[in-house]
């Protein structure tokens, strides 16, 4: 069996060189490229052979990585292309699977990662998903990247998703992005939340009734099974349900079709259901309160939204965009936080997550006079340091935890390689996060080679 042959295109000398030198090492053949023209000239180039996989900064120097995949693409509509990123956030993660990429890497990378995905590219075949709308989602940290990258997969589907995550996290808007970004975008979004309706009106809620169907029905109801149509309905909060209406609403998924309540008329259920809970189901299916036929039947995709806490890196974003929403909102001037406000906020533990961080974004918004907006403009509760993490320090020596884990039993042999390896990795990532993901900024700062700086990364740290 023939070699692979992989085209990379970056305008970062560093990242050719690394993802070269590393696939030659794994046997394949690599093509690096600087520019676009450089790449299209070889493409075009009746004398080299077609490549199996083009793997593309989605950001080059005066050009679009994704610009430069639709015109591959357009003559080679089978050809599987890798998109590359240090900053991606839902719309580019959707444009770039809807203009067909195979895969979405974010950097740092790992590199048995990108020769995994070499491989699996290589070996299946590929669809075009239609342009569909965007919707905003805001983060660079891993975890929010890691959705990002699911909900891009998910885009040209309607298969059945359970999204997951504490309260505040942000479920509602990945259901919206989840219907937004999907074949049904144009079918309305209907929402409902199990547990804000009483027991004995949610069932009407969700099926509709007849006049008459019992007392105080002096009319018919559309439910909202009806009045989602072809687009989606998003049941939040589905471990609230009642154990009488999910046999109802497995029924129904398995049949496809429900009468509304003293009706007699069959009526076809034709939405999408994305649920969202923040309970742990299956400990409700152990415990006998949600049945485990509907459970595996809502499950078949499971999307865990990670709490602000994991995502600590996206709240000076997070913090920007919510003080310029809440000046569109309330038709204020538009202000902006102290960098000393940013870091303290960034600080803090949001039991409420992303809800709770944009309800202070809008009071401090609201109420601080001037257009910087400063520590002393918090309200009292967060300025306090009790809202830090319980068990962190931050200004904790570093070397006193050191210390204090040479000392402690079980060291490995290798101990000076080992904690080598610790400290260059968590090093890089530090000042990566500090850089924006900005790999050649981060080696400049640490005063290194970009070749440096990307082994750091790679080391595994253990």
């Amino acid at each position: 069996m023939p070699p692979n042959r992989t085209w990379i295109i970056d305008d970062d000398p560093g990242i050719r060189y690394v993802l070269e030198e590393y696939l030659k090492s794994q046997d394949m053949e690599v093509n690096v490229f600087s520019n676009g023209s450089s790449l299209l000239e070889a493409f075009h180039d009746t004398q080299t052979e077609t490549p199996d996989l083009v793997i593309a900064d989605i950001r080059l120097e005066g050009e679009s990585g994704l610009d430069l995949m639709q015109t591959i693409r357009s003559s080679e509509p089978k050809l599987p292309v890798i998109i590359m990123t240090a900053y991606s956030d839902l719309e580019t993660a959707v444009g770039a699977f809807q203009g067909g990429a195979f895969e979405f890497l974010a950097k740092p990378f790992d590199l048995s990662e990108v020769a995994r995905l070499i491989k699996k590219a290589t070996t299946k075949s590929h669809s075009l998903p239609e342009d569909e709308e965007t919707t905003g989602m805001i983060g660079q940290s891993a975890a929010f990247q890691e959705l990002i990258r699911m909900l891009g997969r998910l885009s040209h589907t309607d298969i059945p998703v359970l999204i997951t995550g504490e309260t505040g996290v942000g479920k509602e808007l990945v259901a919206r992005a989840l219907h937004e970004h999907s074949p049904r975008a144009k079918g309305p979004f209907v929402a409902i939340n199990m547990a804000a309706i009483p027991d004995d009106l949610l069932e009407s809620e969700l099926f509709g009734h007849e006049k008459g169907a019992f007392t105080g029905a002096n009319e018919r109801r559309i439910g909202r099974f009806e009045q989602a149509g072809e687009g989606t309905l998003f049941l939040d909060e589905i471990g609230d349900m009642p154990l009488r209406l999910q046999t109802r609403l497995l029924r129904v998924l398995a049949e496809g079709e429900y009468y509304r309540l003293g009706g007699r008329d069959l009526i076809k259920a034709n939405a999408r259901i994305i649920t969202a809970t923040n309970q742990s189901l299956e400990s409700l299916v152990q415990e006998g309160k949600f049945r485990a036929d509907l459970y595996h039947r809502l499950k078949v995709i499971s999307l865990v939204v990670p709490p602000l806490r994991e995502r600590r890196e996206d709240i000076p974003q997070l913090i920007d965009h919510f003080l310029e929403t809440a000046s569109d909102e309330f038709n204020i001037p538009r202000k902006s936080a102290d960098q000393k406000l940013v870091d303290h906020l960034s600080q803090l533990e949001w039991a409420g997550n992303v809800r709770e961080l944009k309800n202070v974004c809008q009071s401090m918004a609201v109420l601080s006079p001037a257009d910087i907006i400063q520590i002393d403009d918090l309200s009292s509760e967060y300025q306090s340091s009790e809202l830090l993490p319980q068990n962190e320090n931050r200004k904790q020596d570093w070397t006193q935890v050191l210390r204090g884990e040479i000392e402690s039993d079980g060291q490995p042999k290798d101990a000076f390689e080992h904690y080598k390896r610790q400290f260059e990795l968590a090093l890089a990532q530090a000042m990566l996060n500090q850089c924006g993901g900005n790999q050649s900024k981060a080696a400049k700062k640490l005063g290194i080679s970009r070749n440096t700086f990307a082994r750091f990364l790679s080391q595994d740290g253990k």
